[in-house]
């Protein structure tokens, strides 16, 4: 080869060893190594080469391009350069959290045209917000709370046409509320948008009426504690959505407008602390109010109005110094919910009638400097009359001051087990672990309640974060505390998260909890009210593999040393580095194929477009060949129209199934697609896991977890092999109730599975419920959350009547197949048999007059009947409520579950234990195969034999 060709090979094949060294496209290196360069605290995995094949933390990709950057939480410090232009196609962006991020917003982000989710909550960003935001077309969150921008609102914000949150509270903007004006855009334009969170800034100027108008979405309206003047339009009123408003601390006049009476869905109301006059208003029509305050504005003199004993739902009443006078009606003390009660500073007289004072939520009463005379009641809570002539001269307990604590003694105790003796840096889970847990600050900006000693909404809000996270294998267990109310009546918890299965957080973990957080993917209980969340610095992640940053560097200086060496050297380096080159392209090609399953999916013949994924792991054809022995019949564990179903066995000993279409099945692509975005997203120990998923030679293959008891209807049938009990069904029907209601309430955005049956419940070793077959499943985005108009599909016999006639599909639908499983529970039939409906029969059958509802010759002789079902009749009533003809008679899943819990408790059963049996308890004969079953889909509205493998 002579020196010619040499220097060929090395000018045709140094392109690809640099292609086969660096995948992500080269503008996104660039702009990550501009932030790199100006960042401390940068985690060690971006000192790798290569963004997207070496993984650096917070980075996710698509197609070998740069989508999410989301790194909260990680001590960052620096600014954020214009440079990030170059992320083009970056979709998601949360640097939450790093309080050392500060600097201005460069202008240039309104160049990244595929954001949709902008996160910079708890930073130290200042200046301007830059106009060009408003070009974002994509964009539907918009988050820069606490932070410290300042100047005016871009009015440009107006263009965001799919905004759905906009949060700007707690900086220092000011001047007026742009709204639009001659082509100028404003916020009077965001339609969609549901959440307008302004408060704690310097706003000022009048609201402009223009700001609100019927054709708006919006749910939550906070302007707390701005400088806004002149009067609350009557516009406010014609927004018939909204939930929560707040335009407390301001400097508003004027009277409040008449027409907010027909806002029939607020229930937090704050008006406190301005200058409003006229006559109090009245709010009869605001049937839903549960917070009121009015307190410190200069209303004409009046009577108490007649709406302080009408509305059902109050729990708190304030309006201290409003110039109220006369008789307080003893109808007030009696509403069921009532909880505080502020009028003090005003001019009532007359008898103080408090009743029995059998209302146990009543904790305060406070109506100092007042004119009553005389108290009638036996009311045991806090009452306060200082300054009033009933308490001249006397030292009554009510004519003493008595001051709520600021601090409300409430924190997470250890689960039945004795707290462990940790180190000075760790500390001591609910689960007694020593744990380093990530910390932060939950704030809920419009509670519904006052009662704040209530220990129980606080254990509520506890229940649901754990099982948030541990349904994700995120967190082991939280704890809170230091719960306090602010001035703004601001409610403020300490959270701490502790790790799942481990001592310390990874910073991908850190990242996601914190992204559940700010980005509101986590919902607290509604009376919690708006929040946000403020995370601390973690400084105790998983120990990272540090990369050596002169390696590349002594490579590169080994190659010009050995090529100054002499010519028959060089020679040798040329050949190995065509080699080299041409080994790295295949290896390339093959990284990229892997990176890229889908380069070859047909968006016409597969039903939609290329399947959006989470996470799931990509097989080869060769893979699945390989760990189910060549889909070797020994292994066929099942078979149905969508295909067969193989077990096989990973190279870690993990169990799997695998479900491999036909390649002439009709319905094959779009189950396949929608049954991994949505699993490779949903994380619960009552729904199957998907390992991973198959595109790969013409092959569609869905591998999942195996689960060895087979179907609920295998074990109902008899077919496994396995009695199933009262206490065993219970705890079945509790896990399945969980898993739907974790994919109604807690996933974003909600899922309805649309085929709950028990050929799609598995149970596994332990007789866990798995809720699996996300093939019909559907996606409530916000512009259809009540409901989703569609084509029906379903399986006959579990399909809501109501959603067949209207095709108006919603979480309700889930509910009525669930009150059907529930039927098919206690009697194992079919839900349609021998032209028998079950619902039908049961509701002929039953008399609640007589035992077990004289339904004795429906039900399943295994159940047991020889000994007391207890919970049995509640059982059946909640069954019978999930399949009301009207969805909106049916309750919730999560309402489902709290009374199966209660079913549970009553048998005498603990609702928390960790499975229906452990696995050498019940007993079972020779097993069927765990995924044949045969039922019947009626999808379009016509039936058609089907037998579904799971």
């Amino acid at each position: 080869m002579d020196q010619r060709t040499q220097v060929f090979l090395l000018l045709i094949f140094a392109p690809f060893l640099v292609l086969a060294n660096h995948q992500t496209g080269g503008e996104d290196v660039l702009g990550l190594n501009s932030l790199k360069a100006l960042w401390t605290n940068t985690p060690a995995s971006w000192g790798t080469p290569d963004p997207c094949h070496n993984g650096w933390d917070g980075i996710g990709c698509t197609n070998a391009r740069v989508v999410t950057l989301t790194l909260s939480s990680m001590n960052l410090t620096g600014t954020l350069s214009g440079d990030i232009q170059q992320l083009s196609e970056l979709q998601i962006l949360d640097l939450s959290y790093n309080k050392g991020l500060t600097g201005p917003l460069p202008e240039e982000i309104g160049s990244l045209k595929k954001l949709f989710n902008i996160i910079l909550v708890g930073c130290s960003f200042s200046g301007l917000i830059p106009p060009s935001i408003g070009s974002l077309q994509e964009l539907v969150f918009l988050s820069l709370n606490s932070n410290r921008f300042n100047g005016k609102i871009p009015s440009s914000i107006g263009n965001l046409s799919k905004l759905y949150w906009l949060d700007l509270a707690d900086n220092n903007l000011e001047g007026p509320i742009p709204v639009s004006n001659g082509g100028e855009p404003g916020l009077d334009m965001l339609s969609h948008c549901k959440h307008f969170h302004l408060g704690m800034n310097e706003l000022s100027g009048q609201i402009p009426p223009k700001l609100f108008s019927s054709n708006m979405s919006l749910i939550h309206v906070l302007f707390e504690r701005n400088k806004l003047s002149g009067s609350i339009p009557s516009s406010l009123g014609f927004v018939k959505s909204l939930e929560v408003v707040r335009f407390d601390s301001n400097m508003l006049s004027g009277s409040i407008p008449v027409n907010l009476n027909n806002l029939t869905t607020v229930s937090q109301l704050l008006l406190s602390n301005n200058k409003l006059g006229g006559p109090a208003p009245d709010l009869t029509g605001m049937i839903h109010l549960q917070y009121v305050d009015l307190s410190n504005n200069s209303f004409d003199a009046s009577d108490v109005p007649p709406w302080f004993s009408t509305l059902e739902s109050l729990t708190t009443l304030k309006m201290e110094s409003t110039q109220l006078q006369g008789e307080i009606p003893a109808a007030l003390f009696s509403l069921p919910n009532l909880q505080t009660v502020v009028l003090k500073n005003n001019q009532l007289n007359g008898i103080l009638d408090i009743g029995t004072g059998d209302n146990p939520q009543l904790e305060l009463i406070d109506l100092q400097n007042n004119l009553i005379s005389a108290y009638n009641g036996g009311y045991n809570g806090t009452l306060i009359l200082v300054q009033n002539p009933i308490c001249t001269g006397k030292s009554l307990s009510y004519c003493k001051i008595s001051n709520s604590a600021d601090v409300i003694s409430y924190e997470t105790l250890s689960k039945n087990c004795v707290p462990s003796s940790c180190t000075s840096d760790q500390v001591s889970s609910p689960n007694c672990k020593c744990a380093y847990p990530y910390e932060g600050t939950l704030v809920f900006r419009a509670p519904s309640f006052s009662d704040l000693e209530n220990s129980t909404r606080y254990k509520e809000l506890e229940k649901k974060l754990t099982d948030y996270f541990l349904g994700q294998q995120l967190g082991d267990s939280v704890s809170l505390s230091n719960v306090t109310k602010d001035s703004l009546s601001y409610l403020r918890l300490s959270l701490e998260v502790f790790p799942y299965g481990q001592d310390r957080f990874s910073r991908k973990e850190v990242s996601n909890i914190s992204f559940q957080l700010s980005n509101q993917t986590f919902k607290p209980q509604k009376y919690f009210g708006p929040f946000y969340f403020i995370g601390d610095d973690y400084q105790h992640f998983a120990v990272e593999t540090e990369v050596p940053s002169e390696s590349k560097k002594s490579s590169n200086v080994g190659i010009i040393v050995g090529a100054a060496a002499g010519g028959s050297v060089l020679v040798l380096i040329l050949l190995l580095v065509g080699v080299y080159a041409i080994r790295q392209k295949r290896k390339a090609k093959r990284a990229t194929d892997k990176n890229n399953p889908f380069g070859k999916w047909d968006v016409n013949k597969s039903s939609g477009g290329i399947p959006q994924l989470k996470g799931a792991r990509s097989f080869t054809f060769e893979e699945l060949m390989k760990f189910s022995n060549n889909f070797s019949e020994v292994n066929d564990v099942g078979s149905g129209g969508y295909g067969k179903v193989y077990r096989g066995t990973l190279p870690t000993g993990q169990l799997i199934a695998i479900k491999r279409a036909h390649k002439e099945s009709t319905q094959g692509g779009y189950e396949f697609k929608t049954e991994i975005e949505l699993l490779s997203r949903v994380h619960h120990k009552n729904l199957v896991s998907l390992v991973g998923f198959c595109f790969d030679q013409g092959e569609q293959m869905l591998v999942y977890e195996y689960v060895a008891n087979g179907t609920l209807k295998d074990s109902l049938s008899g077919k496994s092999g396995i009695r199933l009990d009262w206490t065993r069904r219970l705890k079945i029907v509790l896990g399945a109730a969980r898993g739907i209601s974790y994919l109604h309430e807690l996933c974003d955005p909600p899922i309805v599975h649309r085929d709950i049956k028990s050929t799609n419940v598995l149970l596994d070793n332990s007789l866990t419920a798995k809720v699996a077959d996300f093939g019909l499943s559907k996606t409530m985005d916000d512009s259809g959350r009540d409901h989703v108009s569609t084509q029906v599909k379903g399986t006959m016999g579990y399909l809501d009547p109501e959603y067949y006639m209207t095709q108006r599909l919603t979480e309700k639908s889930d509910v009525y197949g669930f009150g059907v499983l529930m039927l098919e529970l206690l009697t194992a039939r079919r839900p349609i048999e021998q032209g028998k409906y079950i619902v039908r029969e049961v509701r002929i059958a039953m008399d609640k007059t007589k035992d077990l509802y004289n339904l004795h010759q429906l039900l399943d002789s295994a159940l047991g009947l020889g000994t007391p079902l207890k919970g049995f009749e509640r059982f059946v009533d909640l069954a019978m409520m999930c399949v009301e003809e009207e969805g909106a008679n049916r309750p919730t899943m999560s309402e489902v579950v709290k009374e199966i819990e209660t079913i549970m408790q009553l048998a005498g059963l603990n609702p928390n234990a960790e499975s229906a049996s452990s696995s050498a308890s019940y007993e079972k004969s020779s097993p069927k195969h765990p995924y044949s079953n045969e039922a019947f889909d009626y999808s379009g509205g016509f039936p058609a034999s089907k037998i579904d493998p799971q």
